[in-house]
């Protein structure tokens, strides 16, 4: 484990991950979404996805960011 800034909230902390404890829960909540959206939708820019959802553009793009990552 190293030492690293939580991508939402900026806070420091020591874990696996991007997100610290407390942004977890609200992490896998707006992750569920986004899933849901990306499944449903035939209108897949991060813009809609983020009008959409609620979730920020900036999750938006690390949620569609990692979603390539896995594919590959």
């Amino acid at each position: 484990m190293e030492f690293k800034k939580c991508v939402r909230c900026g806070s420091f902390f020591v874990s696996e991950g991007d997100v610290c404890q407390n942004c977890m829960p609200k992490d896998r909540l707006d992750l569920i979404k986004f899933n849901d959206y990306i499944d449903t939708t035939l209108d897949n820019s991060a813009d809609s996805i983020s009008i959409n959802t609620g979730i920020s553009l900036k999750n938006v793009n690390r949620y569609l960011n990692q979603n390539q990552t896995n594919i590959q």
